[in-house]
């Protein structure tokens, strides 16, 4: 198996011709790579777990993680561009809620994994 980018041998050439249709498309890791990386900002996690627990406008997260209005609003559109929140305008509010169940079962999962 030839390859242009490594100075290796393969050792287990039958491992790597299971383990290569499998893998995605490179696009799509970069994707999944950029999505660790909204997800890995300590600010933003607690404004998912905030919104785990509840559906919230940027006041009332702004008290609860005891930040200002301009610091969340900032990190909620970071997190809505990477569709990890939506926002639902209520009269002069907008409320923040996850995106979908998956964002919850990700930091359900994860959280178990620290944990363990």
């Amino acid at each position: 198996m030839e390859n242009r980018n490594t100075d290796c041998e393969a050792i287990n050439i039958d491992i790597i011709e299971k383990v290569k249709p499998k893998m995605p498309e490179m696009n799509i890791l970069c994707d999944l790579s950029d999505f660790f990386k909204v997800m890995g900002d300590n600010t933003r996690i607690k404004l998912l777990w905030a919104l785990e627990e509840s559906e919230m406008c940027v006041g009332d997260l702004s008290v609860l993680l005891d930040m200002t209005k301009s610091a969340v609003s900032h990190q909620l559109r970071v997190l809505r561009v990477a569709k990890l929140v939506k926002a639902v305008k209520k009269g002069k509010n907008v409320y923040y809620s996850l995106n979908d169940y998956h964002v919850k079962l990700i930091l359900e999962k994860a959280l178990e994994h620290v944990c363990e």
